[in-house]
């Protein structure tokens, strides 16, 4: 397990468009996902420690987006066949577990996430109503065994892109596993 910081948040820069199906076949586009104040794009996967250490905050952050108009979406990019734990029945699993209320998609040909430029996971890409990146850190900085110490960086982060268009100058990078290329 290899420790990856993220690059620093290229404000502005226009996400393109993908679609992608989730473990049960349905299709979701990044655009038609896109909620009325912006969408948050996760590249996660089941088996990183670092995401299963933030997966039931990242479910209840989402909750709050949600309700003020800014969708999510999750992505695997992982090479499944050399790492099961991350197969589509596994992220069916890993879903219902956390309580996603959020699409976990699958990136089969890891297109998205070179396109994107994901390096870890968890990485989180903020995109305002525009699909313009205004954030890429980190979920939070909560001290372990100390919840009350949370931050809430991205939550934060995602409600300032709502009433601005535009996320913080300050971002402090996410940090995760490598996403397992092929």
């Amino acid at each position: 397990m290899a420790l990856l910081d993220t690059p620093l948040c290229d404000f502005g820069w226009q996400a393109p468009d993908f679609t992608l199906k989730d473990a049960q076949g349905t299709e979701h586009s990044m655009l038609g996902s896109m909620g009325e104040h912006g969408l948050l794009i996760a590249f996660i996967c089941n088996h990183c420690p670092y995401v299963k250490a933030i997966a039931e905050r990242l479910a209840e952050d989402t909750a709050i987006l949600k309700l003020q108009g800014i969708n999510t979406l999750a992505v695997m990019s992982n090479d499944y066949q050399n790492y099961p734990a991350d197969a589509p029945p596994k992220m069916l699993e890993f879903a219902a577990e956390h309580g996603f209320e959020f699409p976990y998609l699958i990136d089969e040909d890891q297109s998205v996430a070179r396109n994107y430029g994901a390096v870890c996971t968890p990485d989180f890409f903020g995109l305002n109503k525009k699909a313009q990146l205004h954030y890429r850190g980190r979920l939070d900085d909560a001290k372990l065994g100390n919840p009350s110490m949370r931050t809430k960086e991205l939550l934060n982060a995602m409600m300032l892109i709502k009433e601005r268009g535009h996320g913080p100058r300050e971002q402090t990078p996410s940090m995760g596993c490598s996403i397992k290329w092929r």
